[in-house]
């Protein structure tokens, strides 16, 4: 059984389901058979990335499409694209005069997924920043017409900043509007013991993802609710 923990903390970062048969046939069953083919051509491009475990989940991008449609989004952001599987998501869902503001400190990593996002058609919904978003959403906050205009934010970036974060974004999302924090759950390691195996950037970002956790749980500001989707994520809507 150890053997089989260990195992499954190595996979873990895309399904926290015990039984990787069980999430394999989710994926068969679900989500595989409806994925847009654009999506499933950019899944299989970013799976030969050497950092193909920065991408979101295939379930977790078909749960993110499917919530963006229910809450009627229109105007989004995305703090962390890597190749942008999660953003076509989004832009999929979205209407076509829809706009995401996306930001990734790293630009190559966007553009091996832009020719996809292209060919679908929904590249024009997208205006993407190269750099930190800090310094961007301060020049939002600061600006108060910004103020509560976004529907929905979806933050999967730098988990050491996920606190700054939500201090800036919680006054640009409208009230009634939702946050997505990815990773929340952290390869299960939040309830690891301390001298659990586990890799060095998943022991070295575990504080910060506990820390923020503790923290949503606490803000009166929010309704959660915490999802074992993925790698886990944690939706936030703003109440106040």
């Amino acid at each position: 059984m150890a053997e089989n923990g260990i195992k499954h903390q190595e996979v873990g970062h895309k399904s926290l389901l015990q039984s990787d048969a069980l999430y394999q046939y989710i994926l068969e069953t679900s989500v595989y058979p409806r994925e847009p083919e654009s999506m499933k051509e950019l899944r299989e491009v970013t799976a030969k990335h050497p950092w193909n475990l920065m991408t979101t989940s295939a379930d977790e991008g078909q749960f993110l499409n499917m919530l963006l449609k229910l809450i009627n989004a229109k105007n989004t952001m995305e703090i962390g694209v890597y190749t942008g599987y999660s953003l076509l998501a989004t832009a999929l869902a979205i209407p076509d005069d829809g706009k995401i503001l996306a930001m990734d400190i790293n630009r190559e990593n966007y553009e091996i997924g832009l020719p996809i996002i292209e060919k679908a058609g929904v590249a024009h919904k997208i205006e993407f920043r190269e750099g930190p978003a800090l310094p961007v959403l301060d020049q939002l906050v600061e600006d108060k017409k910004n103020h509560g205009t976004y529907d929905f934010i979806f933050v999967d970036a730098d988990k050491d900043n996920y606190i700054n974060y939500h201090k800036r974004i919680i006054d640009l999302v409208k009230v009634g509007g939702l946050i997505g924090y990815d990773n929340t759950l952290w390869n299960g390691s939040v309830v690891a013991p301390p001298d659990a195996p586990m890799r060095k950037y998943v022991r070295y970002y575990r504080d910060f993802v506990l820390e923020l956790n503790k923290a949503l749980a606490v803000d009166p500001r929010i309704e959660i609710c915490m999802l074992p989707v993925g790698d886990g994520i944690t939706l936030c809507r703003r109440i106040s």
